[in-house]
């Protein structure tokens, strides 16, 4: 199944782990602004920076954003 991202759950993750965007943004040796612009959707997480940062705050790195299911996905040998 294809997906589409939603907005970004980093905030709720962080709420959730007891971490600040200050403290994330040290440990991944990030300026803070760049956390803020991942949480504002104003950047979407490569990959690699996502797989760090669930990494840092120890969940799951699908839960850092909504994922849509795409409904218009091209379903072969129906």
């Amino acid at each position: 199944m294809k997906f589409e991202l939603g907005r970004c759950l980093l905030k709720e993750r962080l709420l959730e782990y007891g971490k600040s965007e200050e403290w994330l943004a040290k440990e991944l040796l990030f300026k803070p602004e760049r956390i803020t612009d991942f949480i504002e959707n104003k950047r979407v997480m490569p990959l690699k920076i996502a797989i760090s940062i669930a990494d840092s705050i120890s969940c799951d790195v699908r839960t850092l954003y909504e994922l849509i299911p795409n409904e218009d996905e091209v379903k072969f040998g129906d």
